[in-house]
């Protein structure tokens, strides 16, 4: 975060890093108020936090689901709740959850990340259409893969390979200045959202014949 920070300053910028438990709600606040005490206002939440959990429901733990819940999905809240007063106050804002594709079509084994996912995509969903007429607008993206290290150890099939983190910032920005509903990247990820809208068993074959699931890589000996 700190070489960040250096690069933004160096081309001319201005960062403020603030180390924060995204799962601790008084934490997020606390990042909040020091953004809003360094620069008066929040203009545009970008609210990124995850953790991958890979497991089959019925292996899956309880722990594992909360700690799922509480990174995928109570974080993003969190972070909503604490700029929403500010930007509802002066009528303008731009909020982004940046979501999952596993939070419109699941892919097993990924439960405990799926159940959040979902959870966010439907908090995204609601909090869009509260916010109309406000001057404060929100943006749930749905990326597929991203080639990150929270997925470095799985292998997936070229129909579903893994785009960069650069792409999806890019889609992002484009997608604020739009006031965009909703984001899918790559587009390669449409054809299987709407085949699950139109026949979810149709869906479930097309993971399972294409493999999206993936496959996780052997660990090094």
């Amino acid at each position: 975060l700190q070489e960040l920070a250096r690069q933004i300053q160096a081309g001319g910028g201005h960062a403020l890093v603030t180390p924060t438990d995204v799962t601790k709600p008084d934490q997020v606040a606390e990042m909040v108020q020091s953004t809003l005490e360094r620069w008066g206002q929040v203009d545009i939440l970008v609210s990124n936090a995850g953790q991958y959990f890979r497991r089959p429901i019925a292996q899956m733990d309880i722990a594992t689901l909360e700690q799922s819940m509480r990174v995928n999905f109570y974080s993003q809240v969190y972070a909503v709740q604490a700029v929403l007063p500010h930007m509802l106050e002066r009528g303008s804002g731009h909020i982004v959850l940046v979501a999952s594709m596993d939070g419109k079509k699941a892919l097993p084994p990924d439960g405990p990340y799926v159940i959040a996912k979902f959870a966010l995509s439907g908090f995204g969903d609601t909090l869009r259409q509260e916010l109309h007429g406000t001057g404060v607008y929100c943006t749930t993206v749905y990326p597929g893969r991203i080639d990150t290290p929270m997925i470095a150890d799985i292998k997936v099939p070229n129909i579903s390979a893994k785009i960069s983190p650069e792409a999806v910032a890019k889609a992002i920005a484009a997608g604020i200045v739009k006031r965009k509903a909703e984001l899918y990247l790559p587009w390669q990820v449409l054809p299987l959202y709407y085949l699950q809208v139109i026949s979810p068993r149709l869906a479930d074959w097309a993971v399972r014949t294409l493999h999206l699931a993936g496959w996780e890589k052997p660990q090094e000996s």
